[in-house]
């Protein structure tokens, strides 16, 4: 039997041992950089939303014809439209052979021109005016040149018959469709996502954050929040889990999952005990494989239908050290919302230091040195206190969170980039 395979295309029996990494002493052979790194991850969540996973091996398909509404309702456009041409032409077909066949039983087509017959069907002469007389008959159409007579008792059954079945047909089919056009999922098109997640300080705490906003002036009623982290994971028992998936708490305790989206919001994850992130720094942050999906749901107010939007975030997808850029603005008489800068972020000190050691060094009230605010080109990872590591030419102490300082540095809590600059110059 195959083995699943995990993340990277590692067998899920060796999730537990790192591959061997190859060489390239070749100057022919192409170095793989971050980019082509990332796309060799095999993602779980697209940025679309879509997910990436397909079923194998279904034995009973009997399920999908159990639900045969909702397996037309999910299939393309192109299939959707085939079958709807096939339903209503197998039925007019069908019926109109059956008009046919009366009329070939009863004789109707040996007097086409006897005024002393009384025919089944008038002016019914062959199968093609058979098959128009079952298209007028389902469709109420009624030209009035064929019309059924009172002498034939099985027509007036068979018209019964096919009257019933194809109103039957009409509320499938036009149902079908009419859920199918208003699917919500094109409303989700208009929902965003930033393109990155950041990690900096809010509030002298370290906070997983992304951007999420909603373009169309209809809003999304009781829109809620809630994001999963997807990683790879193995039990005290020896059990490997290659997609385990856990909650990422974005405000459940608190309501801030319950979103008023009007304007472009910031939804924020604290590191603390409870959260997955506790013991990650920076430099761990490097070297994990995980993914964040975040799902927003809500009612479309226009038609009172639930809307789905996902998105996710690879482990490259989270910089760290960042902020998003505010977008809204304040105009005479409104707001504006400036979506050009929607995705953007700029540097913010941060330090590198893992939310459960900051948390250790507030307790001693020992100082939190911070990075100055340079671009992520040019940022270098500053260690915590308690680690060794020589600085060159004796750099000064900065002052952080956790108490006062001495000398002339600034205590930063916020990562006031303003303050940072002016102290620079």
């Amino acid at each position: 039997m195959s083995s699943l395979k995990g993340w990277m295309g590692q067998d899920v029996e060796k999730q537990g041992h790192k591959l061997s990494k190859q060489h390239w002493n070749d100057p022919k052979n192409k170095v793989p950089t971050d980019r082509t790194m990332v796309k060799r991850r095999q993602r779980y969540v697209e940025k679309d939303g879509k997910c990436n996973v397909h079923h194998g091996n279904v034995r009973e398909t009997y399920r999908y014809l159990s639900d045969i509404f909702t397996t037309l309702v999910d299939l393309k456009w192109r299939f959707n439209l085939l079958v709807f041409t096939l339903v209503y032409t197998t039925t007019w077909v069908f019926f109109g052979l059956i008009w046919w066949l009366i009329a070939y039983i009863r004789g109707d087509l040996d007097h086409p021109d006897d005024d002393d017959w009384t025919p089944c069907v008038n002016n019914l002469n062959g199968f093609v005016s058979a098959f128009l007389f079952s298209i007028e008959t389902e469709t109420t159409i009624g030209y009035g040149y064929r019309v059924i007579t009172d002498k034939c008792p099985e027509g007036i059954i068979l018209l019964l018959v096919q009257a019933i079945l194809g109103s039957i047909v009409n509320a499938f089919m036009v149902g079908c469709m009419f859920v199918k056009i208003s699917q919500p999922k094109k409303r989700a098109e208009t929902l965003m996502f930033s393109h990155k997640a950041v990690v900096s300080l809010r509030d002298g705490k370290l906070c997983l954050m992304f951007r999420v906003g909603d373009l169309r002036n209809s809003h999304i009623v009781e829109a809620s929040i809630r994001a999963k982290l997807i990683r790879s994971k193995q039990t005290k028992e020896g059990e490997f889990i290659p997609l385990n998936q856990t909650d990422i708490n974005v405000g459940f305790d608190t309501g801030d999952d319950r979103l008023f989206l009007v304007s472009p919001l910031i939804i924020c994850h604290e590191f603390n005990e409870g959260s997955p992130f506790w013991e990650i720094s920076q430099a761990q942050l490097a070297r994990e494989e995980f993914e964040i999906v975040v799902i927003l749901e809500g009612m479309v107010e226009a038609t009172g239908m639930t809307c789905q939007a996902r998105s996710s975030y690879l482990d490259s997808e989270v910089l760290w050290g960042q902020r998003f850029t505010p977008v809204l603005s304040l105009e005479e008489g409104f707001y504006e919302v400036d979506y050009d800068t929607f995705h953007h972020t700029y540097p913010t000190p941060t330090p590198a230091c893992s939310a459960r050691e900051l948390a250790e060094l507030a307790k001693k009230g020992e100082e939190i040195p911070l990075p100055p605010p340079t671009p992520p080109e040019a940022s270098e990872e500053q260690p915590c206190p308690g680690e060794e590591e020589e600085e060159e030419g004796g750099g000064e102490e900065r002052e952080g969170i956790g108490g006062e300082g001495e000398g002339d540095g600034e205590n930063v809590t916020n990562g006031d980039i303003n303050k940072m600059d002016n102290r620079d110059e």
